[in-house]
């Protein structure tokens, strides 16, 4: 197994991400920032992964934003 010093995302769970971006952004802001239905109506940490998880293009997005938000910081 390689080592990935430079990923940010390496070691880091969707639900950390998850998480992160929650705290930081609100569920609001969250949904203006990435529109999803999961992010919109009624959110939960529980319905977002169980929708990220299968939808790989919206996965790619919460990624993103995780590591823009990181290189805020």
């Amino acid at each position: 197994m390689s080592s990935q010093p430079n990923n940010p995302l390496h070691g880091v769970t969707l639900e950390q991400i998850l998480i992160v971006l929650v705290d930081n952004y609100g569920w609001d802001a969250l949904g203006t920032k990435i529109a999803i239905r999961c992010f919109t109506h009624d959110p939960s940490i529980a319905s977002s992964l169980k929708f990220l998880r299968r939808t790989p293009w919206a996965r790619t997005k919460v990624e993103s934003l995780y590591v823009q938000l990181l290189k805020k910081q």
